[in-house]
């Protein structure tokens, strides 16, 4: 029954922290997973890979990947991380970067553009007609300038499960604390024969 309650909390965990990221542009749910397993049952969690509604936010160098695929930012080590949505700033150089101060790439380097500049679905930046930039994307990405995806998270069905698991743990430490009861009943009743 301890085991049941571990699992239960785990659940309910996984499901809150679903629910607090409901707002959470990008966000990616997890999936809590029970399994029985010789020490007892057993969660674990999961990402969901689905993608999440893509929001409308009419700025221009906001980008979301429509559908599956990714775009690249450099971090300041050097690394290239695959983005799925990110909202870019120009910096003082011109160059588009995120929240987090990396930097959106291109086939040349990061992207340097003119707050006038739009890009096109295949990651094609265009300043006054003229191409300037073509952003690194995986093979297959649709890229949507203006969007940001948001959370992948259904907060009915969230709800739902913080109630299921809260209640799979009332249920648990209630038979928990019945099997407790008849273990004492079961001594007192020893200690009376003995008398």
């Amino acid at each position: 029954m301890a085991t049941a309650m571990h699992a239960a909390k785990a659940r309910l965990d996984v499901a809150a922290s679903n629910l607090a990221n409901v707002s959470t542009a990008g966000f990616r749910r997890s999936i809590a997973r029970a399994a029985l397993r010789g020490a007892g049952l057993v969660t674990t969690s999961v990402p969901d890979v689905a993608p999440g509604p893509l929001r409308r936010t009419g700025r221009s160098f906001d980008l979301a990947v429509a559908g599956e695929g990714a775009f690249f930012v450099r971090d300041r080590t050097g690394r290239a991380v695959a983005e799925r949505s990110a909202s870019f700033e120009r910096d003082r150089r011109g160059r588009l970067v995120d929240e987090s101060g990396r930097a959106l790439l291109g086939e040349r380097g990061p992207v340097v553009a003119g707050a006038d500049a739009t890009i096109d679905a295949r990651g094609v930046v265009t300043v006054a007609g003229y191409d300037v930039a073509t952003i690194v994307v995986r093979p297959g990405t649709t890229l949507q300038s203006g969007f940001l995806e948001g959370a992948n998270v259904d907060a009915v069905h969230e709800m739902v499960e913080v109630l299921e698991a809260q209640r799979a743990f009332e249920t648990a430490q209630k038979t928990l604390s019945a099997i407790d009861d008849e273990r004492q009943k079961d001594v007192d009743d020893v200690g009376r024969v003995k008398q």
